[in-house]
């Protein structure tokens, strides 16, 4: 088998029907797609019957709800296929995905990893009651170090992990854009999905012990924000439910309230550096990069009604004397003034534009699926 498609998916309605389908529809056959239902009590597991006439769709049912990372775990172990892809219920593949993949592995000889970009889909209600969609033409922005198509060299891809340390990410921390070979992962990694943001771990242990990544400059996934997913709950200031959804915990000694996602980096970061203690022995984390950006994330909280005036008195009267000395070198921080600015920039902004840079709106579409065909338009207009 060449390609395992792994869809974990807890109460994922009626998005994880477009996901399922624009998998199945792919111009490639070699490739099952593996579905973990995580004790779902939705019309998830009407709408996985449906295709269980197909078979390359596997499935495997949990009794009760497990974590994130456990489900993910339950997918790659009933799963067969020598290259992994990850993908959420409320993601979408797009055409011809599996045969440009399958070509480059070709060509590049069968690397460990590759690398690529997608766009952003925003459904309907999916970021405080946002009535249409809105999409971005990259998930990700990458730098000017990453160029042309080709094979990272090590030296880049250690300066990437490096830099995760000062909480400067280079490269999307989402399982959807990178494929990975079987080898790779269970060679590298005893605990492949880790908690508290598996893929973030995963991507990052990757980067320091596989042998060839390579980059493509193309987008081959839609990578999808809906009602049900983490980064509605993200968004719209509610990440301590999303994190109950999830079932995951994102403390470590000395982290602050604020940002779950700045506090799971924090948690893996740690681990990180715990499983790789020779290639990381100089490395350290930037405890000043740390506290700019939950400081950050507290103003956003509070600009959109995460947290209240009086909340956000008190967490910056119980910062630390350390922690205040670490807030005023934001002053020689360029990345901290441009944040700032963006966020006086947002009084004409939709919250989702705001905290979800480069988002268009897009009211003519209304869904994902039709997201995609509306994709292949503008490509046969141009």
């Amino acid at each position: 088998m060449r390609f395992s498609i792994l869809l974990p998916t807890r109460n994922g309605g009626d998005f994880i029907r477009n996901c399922i389908r624009s998998i199945l529809e792919q111009d490639h056959d070699d490739f099952e797609l593996v579905i973990s239902d995580n004790a779902n009590t939705d019309a998830t597991p009407e709408i996985i019957r449906q295709f269980k006439d197909d078979l390359r769709v596997v499935v495997v049912r949990q009794d009760s709800p497990i974590s994130v990372s456990e489900n993910w775990t339950a997918a790659l172990q009933a799963s067969c296929g020598d290259y992994i892809l990850m993908m959420g219920d409320d993601d979408y593949l797009l055409p011809c995905t599996l045969r440009r993949l399958d070509d480059a592995l070709a060509q590049y000889d069968e690397p460990d990893c590759i690398l690529y970009n997608g766009y952003s889909y925003v459904a309907p209600n999916s970021v405080s009651g946002n009535l249409e969609s809105f999409w971005s033409k990259e998930l990700f922005h990458f730098g000017p170090d990453f160029g042309r198509e080709g094979v990272m060299d090590h030296k880049q891809r250690m300066d990437i992990v490096f830099d995760m340390f000062r909480f400067k990410v280079h490269i999307p921390l989402n399982m959807q854009t990178t494929l990975f070979s079987r080898r790779v992962m269970e060679r590298e990694c005893d605990s492949i999905f880790r908690a508290p943001f598996p893929d973030h771990y995963l991507l990052n242990a990757l980067l320091i012990s596989a042998e060839k990544w390579v980059y493509l400059p193309e987008n081959l996934v839609v990578v999808g924000i809906s009602p049900k997913s983490f980064g509605h709950f993200f968004y719209s200031q509610k990440a301590e439910a999303g994190l109950d959804y999830l079932g995951v915990v994102t403390n470590f000694k000395g982290a602050l309230p604020g940002s779950a996602l700045i506090n799971g980096m924090g948690a893996w970061l740690h681990d990180l550096k715990a499983e790789y203690p020779a290639e990381l022995k100089c490395i350290k984390m930037d405890w000043s990069g740390y506290v700019r950006r939950q400081v950050y994330a507290w103003l956003l909280q509070y600009r959109y009604g995460g947290i209240s005036r009086s909340e956000l008195i008190s967490r910056f009267t119980s910062l630390s004397v350390k922690n205040w000395g670490r807030l005023f070198t934001s002053a020689y921080d360029a990345e901290s003034w441009r944040r700032l600015g963006r966020m006086f920039q947002f009084e004409k902004k939709s919250q989702a534009e705001s905290l979800l840079v480069a988002l268009k709106p897009l009211p003519e579409v209304a869904d994902i699926h039709e997201f995609s065909q509306w994709l292949l338009l503008q490509a046969n207009d141009h």
